[in-house]
This record gives C-alpha cells, sequence and structure tokens, in this order.
C-alpha cells in the first residue's frame, strides 16, 4: 500500500510551500514511520520533531494531521493522502518544527 504525505514546509517569515511524498507502508504504521521513512529515504532535510516512538508520552510529535491537532506517533498512515503541517499559533523553526516550551522557559 502506498500512502501520500503532502507536507507543509518552510522558515520563519518566508511563505510556506506545499510538498507530496509518496510512501509505501503496512497497516499499523504511524504517520511518524512515514516522516522517518522520508527523511531517510527520499529526504534528508525534512524537520520534524519525535522522541518517544508509538507511546504518546512526549508530546514531541505533535502537529496538524488533516487540519486537526494530533500526534504523528498514534496516527496512522493510510491510503490516499493526509496532509500535515506544523501547529497554529505556535512560532515556526522549519517545516513540521514549532517552539513548544513557554516562552520563560526557553534557552
Amino acid at each position: 500500500m502506498k500512502a501520500r504525505l503532502s507536507i507543509q514546509r518552510g522558515l520563519p517569515g518566508a511563505p510556506p510551500e506545499h510538498q507530496s511524498f509518496d510512501v509505501p507502508f503496512e497497516p499499523g504504521q504511524s504517520v511518524l514511520d512515514g516522516l522517518r521513512a522520508i527523511r531517510r529515504r527520499l529526504d534528508p532535510s525534512l524537520a520534524f520533531r519525535f522522541a518517544c516512538i508509538n507511546a504518546n508520552a512526549c508530546k514531541e510529535c505533535m502537529m496538524l494531521i488533516d487540519g486537526k491537532v494530533g500526534y504523528a506517533c498514534t496516527a496512522r498512515l493510510k491510503e490516499g493522502e493526509t496532509t500535515l503541517a506544523p501547529l497554529p499559533k505556535k512560532a515556526l523553526i522549519r517545516d513540521l518544527v514549532t517552539e513548544i516550551a513557554p516562552p520563560d522557559e526557553r534557552l
């Protein structure tokens, strides 16, 4: 099976761009698995954040998935297109990475 991940990419202050990647997958694989496959095989410059892998414990992989806030580690890949975007109302760092620490805790 193949999933198409349509990813909003960009840097702060620049207009966002959308890039799509076709990713083969097996049932049960997560969106995070797809992102890791893209970075490993297709585009090592893709920026996203994760730490726990499928545990939904760290909140690092939170992003917009088909327009709703979700975790890439628990959202499952599906046939057809899935749209990924950075969290709204958070400072963009790059691609799917946003500033998640409260302002008084940032280094």
